[in-house]
This record gives structure tokens, sequence and C-alpha cells, in this order.
């Protein structure tokens, strides 16, 4: 049973287009249960890597790929899987996607070989970007316009505490009985996630999405600006995040927990980031954007002399881990200027921050490399943050131009 209400463009700042007929509230539960699916999936691989090597046989390095084939697969199922099927019920939509979400997991579980695991992790990777996007979409529906921001960041506070709880959690069973059972409890999250949105979301209309519509986004300027400003701003983060572990080891001599610890710290500050960036994403987009960027480098940039005192490393990661506050932000506003194309465009913020994942790891790889060392990671992550900026300054030099950046246009009706 759904509840619509009439299309009217002065409505959308008063009233929520969708009604949820057991609420918002459990609405946006049931979609940040598939958030924390995909954070612990996609970050738990990475801390139980070694015992898949082990067991399979083979090297670190190797095994590495199925971390680069589960991004792979985010940036190239975000936009395909959209595209694809632009014309299919939103609720109906997300089940499908945390199905397959699902079975990727569960046949990474039972894979036999590195390359079978691979494959998997590629399977699992392909719903995430477009898992993401849609559920977005369908949280900003579910409110009045000037609260967009904050439901988004609410559905994104799975990912956010994926890093605290299921991450740990994940890797502690991975640990106890095994890596498999690591993918096995995603894998039911995944299914759990598919239940409640069953039960919770309401019947929701792809209205007048169709693949070419979608189609539409790639001819817009402002959203590949958006784009290219999230790969490259937020790609300081990861150019940190990516090597924080050896740096906490060698230059802060810290142990086994309290490197525990210190990431927890720094999930943490996501939770906090998450929920005040949608907080502050709904009084000014562009403000905050911009904020959070000139915070991140300034936070980067202190971790090469904070990273040699423990407790000052763990406060500057805390520091460092409130920069996903962006994330609410920069989801508005690709809303905002991607006109009709509004799936496509949420789901492809998520292939530009897996893309940021990669330049981030790339760049700080070739910092150390170069024998500037691991504290040099915190720096040029703040140069790409400052890259970040002045990709947003070119769009709104353009927006003020005249190159629209046209206002929501709700894609679930």
């Amino acid at each position: 049973m759904s509840a619509t209400i009439p299309s009217d463009p002065l409505l959308p700042t008063t009233l929520p287009t969708i009604i949820a007929p057991r609420g918002a509230g459990l609405a946006e539960l049931a979609l940040a249960v598939g958030g924390l699916a995909i954070g612990t999936g996609e970050f738990a691989s990475m801390s139980i890597l070694p015992l898949v090597a082990h067991d399979l046989g083979t090297s670190l390095p190797a095994m590495g790929h199925m971390i680069s084939a589960y991004a792979l697969g985010v940036v190239v199922g975000a936009p395909l899987i959209t595209i694809f099927l632009a014309r299919m019920p939103r609720r109906l939509m997300l089940v499908c996607l945390m199905l397959m979400f699902a079975a990727g997991n569960f046949l990474g579980a039972l894979a036999p070989t590195p390359g079978l695991l691979i494959a998997a992790r590629f399977v699992a990777g392909i719903p995430h970007g477009a898992y993401f996007g849609v559920a977005a979409l369908v949280a900003a529906a579910l409110v009045t316009a000037d609260k967009r921001a904050q439901a988004v960041s609410r559905v994104m506070l799975g990912l956010t505490v994926a890093n605290i709880v299921g991450v740990p959690l994940a890797t502690w069973l991975g640990q106890v009985l095994g890596w498999r059972s690591a993918f096995v409890i995603v894998g039911v999250l995944g299914l759990l996630t598919a239940a409640l949105v069953t039960v919770f979301l309401p019947h929701i209309a792809a209205g007048n999405a169709s693949p070419r519509g979608e189609l539409g986004v790639f001819r817009r300027l402002q959203v590949w600006l958006t784009l290219l400003m999230v790969a490259i701003g937020f790609g300081g983060l990861f150019a940190l995040y990516t090597y924080v572990t050896p740096t906490l080891q060698q230059i802060t001599h810290a142990s086994p927990l309290a490197i525990a610890v210190l990431l927890g710290l720094m999930g943490v500050g996501m939770t906090v980031g998450n929920l005040a960036g949608g907080w502050l994403a709904d009084r000014s987009r562009t403000a905050t954007i911009c904020g959070v960027l000139v915070w991140n480098a300034a936070a980067l940039a202190c971790f090469s002399w904070t990273s040699a005192h423990l407790w000052l490393a763990g406060l500057n990661l805390f520091l460092i881990g409130t920069g996903i506050a962006v994330v609410p932000a920069v989801q508005t506003r690709l809303m905002d200027v991607a006109g009709d194309a509004q799936t496509v465009a949420a789901a492809l913020n998520h292939s530009a921050f897996n893309i940021a994942n990669a330049l981030g790891a790339w760049v700080g790889g070739l910092a150390i490399a170069g024998g500037l060392g691991l504290t040099s990671t915190g720096p040029v992550g703040a140069v790409l943050a400052l890259g970040g900026i002045a990709v947003l300054a070119v769009s709104l030099a353009l927006e003020r131009r005249g190159v629209p950046a046209p206002t929501l246009a709700t894609a679930c009706k």
C-alpha cells in the first residue's frame, strides 16, 4: 500500500512526495540496514585479506585483486543498473539489488579458488552504487525538501556504523570461524535488508524515468564537475586511510588493540560527521561542501606530525573521520543538477567515491614509494582536498555565468 501526493511544484517545499505507511523513520531504518550490510562487506573484506590469502594459498598482493574487483563492480554497476532498470518500481529495484548483493557474498563464501572469489566480489560490488543512489532518492522523497540532506545522511548512517560495529564483528568472526563466515554474515544482512525494504517501504513507481532519460545525465556539465570534485577532493581521505594501519604501526608504534581503538575513533568521527553534514547541507549545500573540504585539508595536513603521538593521532583521526560530512551535501547537489536523470546521477556519486578511493591510494603510494615516507599521505591528501575545492569553484563560476543547475525533479512519483 502506498500514498502519494499529486505532483505540484509548490508541494515539495511543504509536504513529502511519498508517504510511507509505517512512517518515514522505519523506512529510513530499512534503507540504513542496507548501508550497514554494504559497508561491512566492503571494509571487512580488507581486514580479512591476510586470512583469505593464506587459506587459498596465494600472495597478499594477488589476493588484493578482490578489493579492486569489488570497486570495479561499483563503478561499472552504478550507471548500468540504474539505466537498464530505470522503469522498475523503486521498492522492487532495491529488493533486487540487495538480493544480488547477498548472492555475491554467498558465492564468495563458497568460492574454492582465488579467481572465483574475485569474480564473486565483482558481482557483490555491482549493486553497491545503484542501491545507495536509489535509497538516497527514496529517502529524500519521504521528507520535505528542506530536510532532504538529513534524510540522506540517516540512510548513509548504516555505512558509517559499519566501521564501528559491522567491520569489527565480521573481522572477529573471520578470525574465529574462518574468513568465509564473514561473507556469510554480510549475505544474511543483505537478505534482512530485502525483507525490511519489502515491509517498510511503500510501492514507488518509477514515474517518468526511462533509460533514454537517464542517459541525459551524461550531457550535463554540472554533473560531471560535481563527480570530478568528489573523485579528487575525497581522494584525500583515501590517500591517508589506505596506509593508516602501517602508519600507526611504524610511526605511532601503536599496539594491535590501540590500532583498533584509533580506527574506531575514526569510525565515530565518520558517524558524527555524517549526521552533522546532513543538518548543515539542508542550510547551505555549497557552503557545506566548501567548508568540509577546507576542514579535510587542514585535518589531513596535521597528521604528518600528530601521527608520532598516540592520542594526538587518535584525535586527528576522529577529526579526519568527520570529513564524511561532505557526502549528504554532494548527494543532494547531484539531485539538484541532474534534472530528470536523478537515479543515474545519484548512483554515479558512489562510482566517483570509488574512483576517489583508487586515486587516493595511488597518489599516496607514489608519495611513499618516492621516499617521502608514510607521514606524507596526510599532506598529499590535503592537496587532493584543495583540488576538490578548485573544481567546485569552477562549477560555481559556470553556474553564475548561466550554466544551469536544475532543481530537484523527483524521480519517485
